[in-house]
Formats: C-alpha cells, structure tokens, sequence
C-alpha cells in the first residue's frame, strides 16, 4: 500500500509516494538518487547505510522512510554544499587516509560526526567503542581513529 510522504533531506523537501514497508535507505538511493549511503548487509549490522536523523545517528536500512517524516535528513552528499569547503571530518579521512575500498566511508563518516558531537571522542579508546557499529573489511580502524581525533578540534560550531 502506497503512502504519500514529505522527507526533508540535505536541507530539500522532497514529495514521495511509497509502499509504507519502504527504508529509508532504498527511498534516498532509489527514489532521490543519494547514492552515497550504502546497502551493506541490510540488518543494521555494519553501519555502511549510516545516516543523521535530527542530528543522531540511524541505520537507514533498518528505519521506515515513513518514519523520517518530520525529521530532518543528513547524508554524506548534505555535508558540504557545491562551493563549500568539505566538511571538517571528510578532509580528515582524505588526510589520514582512512579509507581503502571506500565503501564503508560514507557511513563511518556520518558516524564519526556524530561521535565527535555526542561527546564520545575523548580517547582512542572511546572512539573505537561509540563507533563500533561501522565495519571496515579493509581494516583502517587507526586511520579512522587519527581521523577524527583530528577533525574532533576542527568541529566546534557545525
């Protein structure tokens, strides 16, 4: 059954009809052509799919687009506009080099963005815990650790 939805994403309205049993992931990559979060394992188990949602941290695979309603969307394509300097967290991960296959990247971002303003990035230690949730098959745990232990400093007042 097919719902009318209104979903405001990087800042856009965006009108859509969808089957109420419909991801948020599949309506941002399917529908709105943001590619950018990833369909990982779709069970909410590697973060890949990593989105804010009023500012926090969900899995967009496992969060119904009806549910997003109201909220405002954040996905890596919203973080730094068309002539804007990239967001503080990206140019770490491109400095630090943390990425290698890159497909995890977008979702380690968000995630490491919402680490640092959750408050949760004290220590080596604390950020490998708070972002514990988004898995790299590459391995570049210290290099995104060095990431945002760089960024953290950068990120006050965005």
């Amino acid at each position: 059954m097919a719902t009318d939805i209104m979903l405001t994403v990087n800042g856009g309205q965006h009108r859509l009809a969808v089957d109420v049993r419909t991801t948020l992931l599949d309506a941002l990559r399917e529908r709105l052509d943001l590619t950018g979060s990833k369909k990982g394992c779709d069970l909410g188990q590697c973060g890949a799919c990593t989105v804010l949602m009023d500012g926090r941290r969900v899995l967009s695979c496992l969060t119904l687009a009806v549910a997003a309603q109201g909220a405002e969307v954040t996905t890596i394509e919203g973080l730094a506009g068309e002539h804007d300097p990239l967001h503080p967290m990206q140019q770490a991960f491109l400095e630090q080099d943390a990425y290698q296959c890159g497909y995890c990247t977008p979702g380690q971002i968000i995630s490491a963005i919402a680490c640092v303003k959750e408050g949760h990035a004290n220590s080596a230690d604390e950020i490998r815990e708070y972002m514990s949730g988004n898995l790299c098959r590459c391995a570049a745990y210290p290099k995104i650790v060095a990431a945002v232990q760089q960024a953290k400093p950068l990120m006050k007042g965005r």
